[in-house]
């Protein structure tokens, strides 16, 4: 028999464990639990490094929301003093970091917004908490077949949210795109989180025109301040600069900048 391996991510100690319990009694299913992100990811990675890993994780999407304690059969290393990771962020993680686990989100309010992020973060189901046993493990087996799983009835707005998303992002590169090479470099730099003065040093610019560059990239993206222009940088896929190497210090022209 082919046993599936499930771990369930939920930072609510009683229904963590009482999930736990009742998959485990299915005599396919190995259950582990984790209390948080951190705990989660530490799972994972030990479960991929010894040749076993997790074919299915479920999330809670309020992890992290409410602190609480760690449930049972947490790893021993792991818990919620660890930090908390919220569940969409780690289901992008996991995405990242194991690409073949299927994700599956539990859910207590239907949320079409949120199941959307969940979506796009990697998540390869969105399911109600209180939905039954039998659903849930249909929807287990089903994410191993490669299918995705929503409610219908969150499935009108999900497919609204995902349109505008991939609108404001169509939108968002086209602005993106009317930057001459020198605003995207600033651009960049701005998404990087550096300051005026570290853009020019950077760039080898007078602090001066670094200052015109970004007016102009303001005005360009439509936006009124360096936040509003970092979100829609984000949106359209614009990555921050890398890092300098050797302390920035760079050769120009035979003599050190």
């Amino acid at each position: 028999m082919v046993r599936i391996r499930v771990l369930v991510v939920d930072d609510h100690r009683i229904f963590a464990e009482s999930l736990a319990a009742a998959l485990a009694a299915e005599p396919d299913v190995d259950v582990t639990a984790a209390g948080s992100g951190p705990a989660a990811m530490r799972c994972l990675d030990r479960a991929a490094a010894e040749g076993r890993r997790f074919d299915v994780l479920l999330v809670d999407a309020d992890l992290g929301v409410t602190p609480g304690p760690a449930v049972a059969r947490v790893v021993p290393d792991g818990g919620a003093a660890d930090g908390i990771v919220d569940g969409i962020s780690l289901v992008a993680g996991v995405r990242e970091a194991q690409p073949p686990v299927r994700i599956v989100v539990l859910a207590e309010r239907d949320d079409p917004r949120r199941a959307a992020l969940a979506l796009q973060a990697g998540a390869n189901g969105w399911v109600a908490k209180d939905c039954s046993l039998q659903r849930l493990l249909g929807v287990i087996r089903g994410v191993l077949r490669d299918e995705t799983h929503l409610a219908p009835a969150l499935l009108t707005g999900v497919l609204r949210e995902l349109t505008a998303a991939r609108r404001h992002r169509t939108e968002s590169e086209r602005l993106v795109e009317s930057l001459t090479p020198r605003e995207r470099e600033v651009l960049r730099c701005m998404v990087a989180g550096l300051g005026r003065k570290a853009v020019a040093e950077r760039l080898f610019l007078s602090p001066h025109t670094v200052r015109t560059h970004m007016q102009n990239v303001l005005g360009k993206l439509g936006v009124h301040s360096t936040l509003a222009a970092v979100a829609l940088a984000r949106r359209a896929g614009v990555g921050p600069a890398e890092p300098s190497s050797a302390g920035d210090v760079v050769e120009r022209g035979g003599q050190l900048a």
